[in-house]
């Protein structure tokens, strides 16, 4: 079997120190050499056929070069793009990212926490975060450093890269109302994860802001960020306030699920109830109707987080400190105006005497079913 080349070998062949080398072959350390040298050193490298070897490398600086990634749900089309945005950070520094599933179940995070630990990961990027997790204490206790993407935690102290949850949700609301909405209700997320309970009071502020009574701002939570649960907040938010003109989900898949629970009912939107999402996952344009919702750079949150990553373990101490990216509203085909406008108190004298004239029935839906008429 022919001899592995190795970096000494590597350094003869380009006429450099091995030092040199090194320095060139890592991304981090690149700019120290010039350009003619390193391009003379990767020549050399191609010529012999040499590969890093990655465990006589972490001998040499005690690192790992491997990155430890928790991801609540893979099936959950946002958090593919955010594994890539860390991994391409990751691997231009020479990092390996190593991805762990939890299906949001504590214990497998736990146990995936503890895998990472017995192979001595240097860092950790956690998308998995309760607002009250024990996890986030053991982190601490194995001296990792970490940082928290997509979610944070209510006792803060660890750096996140996180979105303008409240400020997303605003950005739903203030559209409907300009749409002309009033009876506007909210699909809220899980409240035991911050998304949930930022874009919930993102919605509670909005809505009061808008001048809507906090008796006008009805809430459902959903127990999950999954189609099924969306469509159980859905049927209790309509059971309770059958007259809602909209609905604001608190992510793209509880918006899928609140289509199902109008479809159910013979409603269709946005003919009778529009509908905002948030965080406009792939082929959230491809849905009947498209989705309006608010835009998340998911892969940027990736890439925030990673880049955060690598400054906390160059700069071990440092404080911990929170990068929030700033969303934006995609409007579609699943909101327009309210197909029925309030009706004015004197008015409704009027409107009861003309549905009670003989031969002529009340208003009724497509599917047949008599329509409720706002109040």
């Amino acid at each position: 079997m022919p001899k592995h080349a190795g970096i000494h070998d590597v350094a003869r062949a380009a006429g450099v120190h091995p030092s040199t080398v090194s320095r060139v072959l890592n991304a981090r350390t690149r700019h120290l050499v010039t350009a003619a040298v390193a391009a003379r050193v990767a020549a050399a490298a191609r010529r012999l056929g040499y590969t890093p070897d990655p465990v006589a490398a972490g001998l040499r600086t005690r690192r790992s070069r491997a990155i430890g990634v928790l991801i609540p749900d893979l099936a959950n089309p946002v958090f593919p793009p955010i594994v890539r945005g860390i991994e391409s950070v990751l691997t231009d520094a020479g990092y390996t990212a190593v991805v762990a599933n939890t299906d949001n179940e504590p214990a497998r995070a736990r146990a995936a926490l503890e895998r990472f630990a017995a192979r001595r990961v240097d860092g950790l990027v956690l998308a998995t975060a309760l607002r009250r997790d024990a996890l986030i204490a053991r982190v601490k206790a194995l001296g990792l450093p970490a940082v928290l993407v997509n979610r944070t935690i209510e006792a803060g102290a660890i750096p996140a890269v996180v979105n303008d949850d409240a400020g997303g949700i605003a950005l739903a609301v203030n559209h409907l109302v300009a749409l002309g909405h009033a009876a506007i209700g909210h699909v809220a997320g899980p409240q035991r994860l911050s998304t949930g309970a930022a874009r919930r009071a993102g919605y509670l502020a909005a809505m009061k802001a808008s001048g809507i009574p906090a008796r006008g701002a009805p809430v459902a939570a959903a127990r999950s960020y999954d189609i099924a649960a969306g469509a159980q907040a859905a049927r209790a938010l309509l059971d309770a306030r059958p007259h809602l003109t909209a609905i604001v989900a608190a992510n793209d898949l509880l918006a899928l699920g609140c289509y199902d629970e109008l479809a159910r009912r013979g409603l269709q939107c946005p003919r009778d109830v529009s509908v905002v999402g948030f965080n406009d996952m792939p082929f959230a344009d491809r849905f009947s109707p498209p989705l309006t919702t608010v835009h998340i750079p998911h892969r940027l949150l990736g890439v925030e987080a990673a880049r955060l990553l690598l400054e906390a373990i160059e700069r071990s101490g440092a404080p911990a400190r929170e990068v929030r990216l700033a969303p934006r509203l995609v409007v579609r085909g699943s909101t327009a105006g309210p197909r029925q406008k309030p009706v004015a108190p004197g008015a409704r004298l009027a409107q009861r005497g003309r549905r009670s004239s003989p031969g002529q029935p009340p208003p009724r839906t497509a599917a047949g079913a008599p329509r409720q008429r706002y109040r």
